[in-house]
């Protein structure tokens, strides 16, 4: 099956699907199907490895599911300027006097961080001890931390207790972060995290992603919903074709801050 002229993500994002489809495929098949010669996908697939996305095999490539993922004091040395971008786009799409939940997580903290620089009488509700010291500095916000099991790596509280916490409340709007995002929806990699985000979308009239483009066509090991029940999605670069149509088809609403 021709795809005509594919960018290089574009390439990697179908040599993902196609893998995760199939669990493994040789590399001949994946030129066929992709319409490129062999060589060119060998570099894609080398490069996918590099990434950790993929494992090499003999004559092909295995799926590698990303099952780690780097504390948040690492993750916030990367993709700077674009969560930056990310976090002033997302805060300004909050409105004045609103309930609002935020996960844990390095593109949430940015949003939190952008919010906190504005006067909106916010109710923020967070299991995100960073997102509480930095919302909990501007004094027209009131800021509720949930309690819970206290994960160092992730900066946050996580666990039954936090779920339960989260589920007395109604908000207007949840703000969560995810490990990946495919055309299945946004994913994570720590099931606690993923109750916790599951818990705030089910309290909440609605939902936003807030995702930078590496994680596009990222599957790691828990689902967190579907992209429909995803109101919108703020992230900093336009989505590959095949996401982009999953999103539209969901009825969500793509906001993309762009670099100049």
């Amino acid at each position: 099956m021709e795809h005509g002229r594919l960018t290089k993500k574009e390439r990697h994002e179908l040599i993902l699907s196609e893998v995760r489809r199939s669990a493994s495929i040789r590399i001949s098949k994946l030129a066929r199907r992709i319409g490129v010669a062999g060589e060119t996908i060998r570099r894609d697939l080398m490069e996918l490895g590099e990434a950790g996305l993929l494992n090499r095999t003999y004559g092909g490539a295995t799926i590698s599911l990303v099952t780690s993922e780097p504390a948040i004091s690492e993750r916030g040395l990367t993709m700077v300027e674009e969560r930056a971008r990310i976090g002033r786009g997302a805060a300004g799409l909050i409105e004045k006097g609103q309930i609002v939940m935020i996960d844990g997580g390095s593109t949430t903290y940015e949003v939190a961080r952008n919010l906190s620089q504005l006067a909106r009488n916010l109710i923020v509700i967070t299991n995100s001890t960073g997102v509480a010291s930095v919302t909990g500095a501007n004094p027209t916000f009131r800021v509720i931390l949930c309690p819970g099991t206290y994960d160092r790596r992730e900066g946050s509280v996580l666990g039954e207790d936090t779920v339960e916490f989260i589920r007395r409340y109604n908000a207007d709007i949840a703000i969560i972060g995810a490990s990946g995002l495919t055309v299945d929806g946004p994913n994570d990699m720590i099931s606690g995290a993923a109750a916790v985000k599951r818990a705030m979308i089910s309290r909440a009239l609605s939902t936003m992603l807030v995702v930078t483009n590496d994680k596009f066509g990222r599957a790691s090991l828990e689902r967190v919903c579907a992209l429909g029940d995803i109101a919108d999605i703020v992230t900093d670069v336009e989505p590959h074709a095949e996401l982009r149509a999953a999103i539209e088809e969901a009825g969500t609403e793509l906001h993309v801050f762009a670099g100049s």
